[in-house]
């Protein structure tokens, strides 16, 4: 599983660089408002535009910021610097210009924010000569170097951040609590991939204005920060995923009403889930595979989540068997994981006759028994089935023309007592990686994606 990591990357990147365009729109309006006034021209105060040189020194000195750029940095600024006016409130009349947005990381042709070299370094100007940064855009920095982060970021940051981001940075370490500070406008928190960990600070919950956080992909420890849900009214995106959390999920998950994707999968949280997860009524993708969660059986609040677009179960000893009813009040779903779970029984021709949609589904590796309900059979929008290694018997009901369409990722081996039907050999095995994390993004990601889209555009 662990293997699978990296070559998600990309797709990861495609999801936060949509998830940020939805989150901004909403604050769009405004900034252009603002811009739309005729403004006088500003030079950038000496002293913040020695500390851009420095910045864009310490992630490449091998470019020549300096003599590629000599002039104001506001008015011929390089990718990944923008500027704006600071307006005196009485009378709408533009005073200085200064630094907002700081973007570090070359992404595409299309968006050519400053390259970064091997031997980047951290400037400790970056957190102290930016007073009015609004975003701070940091992208495949550090992978080589070990770079520490510094053990605590100064009071006058971050006022008026809205989005702090770092993405694939595995060689910036440090304590996790050391990038959180008092962002009272912080919109967007994305630290994914990096070198990050510790404990998740409880001071997290009091960045209310917060509507995304991703922690994925660090080396996170300890228990679910407990009160940081009590404040975050406005959050529609938790992602904890794929760190080292333990202990069991809190209650207060289910005061995160506005929430539309919770991840907390990869870690190593315990107990019983916790049935306040079915108060998250806009909730569109729920993956909380592969943790430690005990032996309750296929949560039935599901039901109670008409919104829910995917769930991934995978990897938990939940046993009991696959609800027959809840099915019913879940038609939009189109991907579920439940593979690795422990499950015994049949499977509920229900779920295929409810779920028009599915494009994947996964009860590989349990104790199903019984016939596969000829309704599988009839999924117009499936795009992968994996059954493997149960006790499944008789005819699949799946015929050429289905298995054509699907290929391999009809994936039926390990029932010894299952009948392929008229062909000579049977469906190709699955590879050993789950199937949940690979085809969420590449069979099941548009629809999820879509769903997303339309839930924010609300």
């Amino acid at each position: 599983m662990a293997s699978s990591r990296p070559t998600l990357s990309l797709l990861l990147l495609l999801l936060f660089l949509f998830t940020a365009t939805i989150i901004t729109t909403s604050h769009q309006t405004e900034d252009d408002d603002d811009s739309s006034s005729s403004s006088p021209q500003l030079a950038l105060n000496p002293s913040e535009q020695e500390a851009v040189y420095r910045v864009l020194d310490s992630v490449n000195s091998a470019i020549s910021w300096r003599t590629i750029f000599p002039d104001d940095l506001c008015a011929s600024p390089p990718d990944g610097v923008v500027c704006d006016y600071l307006y005196v409130s009485q009378n709408g009349v533009a005073t200085s210009v200064h630094v907002t947005e700081l973007h570090l990381g070359y992404l595409s042709d299309y968006t050519q924010n400053p390259p970064c070299s091997s031997n980047s370094t951290l400037d400790p100007l970056l957190f102290t000569s930016f007073k009015h940064l609004r975003k701070l855009f940091v992208y495949k920095c550090f992978t080589v170097a070990r770079v520490s982060l510094p053990d605590s970021i100064p009071e006058g940051f971050g006022s008026v951040l809205e989005e702090l981001v770092f993405i694939e940075n595995p060689s910036l370490v440090g304590e996790i609590g050391a990038m959180i500070g008092n962002f009272t406008k912080l919109r967007r928190l994305v630290l994914t991939g990096n070198g990050f960990h510790g404990s998740i600070p409880g001071r997290i919950g009091d960045l209310a204005s917060l509507e995304e956080v991703t922690l994925s992909r660090n080396r996170l420890s300890g228990g679910f920060p407990t009160n940081a849900t009590s404040r975050l009214k406005n959050l529609k995106v938790l992602d904890f995923s794929h760190n080292f959390l333990n202990g069991n999920a809190p209650d207060s998950i289910g005061d995160l009403t506005e929430l539309l994707k919770l991840d907390l999968s990869f870690n190593e949280f315990t107990g019983e889930i916790p049935s306040t997860v079915g108060k998250l009524k806009k909730l569109v993708f729920l993956d909380l595979s592969y943790n430690r969660f005990g032996n309750f059986g296929v949560p039935l609040f599901l039901a109670e989540m008409p919104r829910l677009r995917e769930v991934h179960l995978s990897g938990n000893k939940l046993g009991g068997r696959i609800p027959l009813e809840i099915w019913k009040n879940l038609k939009g779903l189109s991907g579920i994981g439940l593979s690795r779970m422990g499950l015994q029984g049949n499977i509920p021709a229900s779920m295929a006759s409810s779920l028009k949609n599915l494009c994947f589904i996964a009860l590989d590796n349990n104790n199903l028994d019984g016939e596969i309900p000829e309704e599988f059979g009839r999924l117009e929008f499936v795009g992968e089935i994996n059954f493997e290694n149960n006790n499944l018997i008789g005819k699949a009901p799946f015929a050429d023309s289905f298995r054509d369409r699907v290929g391999r990722k009809l994936k039926l081996s390990g029932n010894p007592s299952l009948h392929y039907g008229k062909r000579s050999d049977p469906p190709v095995p699955g590879p050993a990686l789950s199937s949940s994390a690979a085809t969420r993004l590449l069979v099941c990601f548009p629809v999820a994606l879509l769903a997303l889209y339309i839930s924010m555009k609300q």
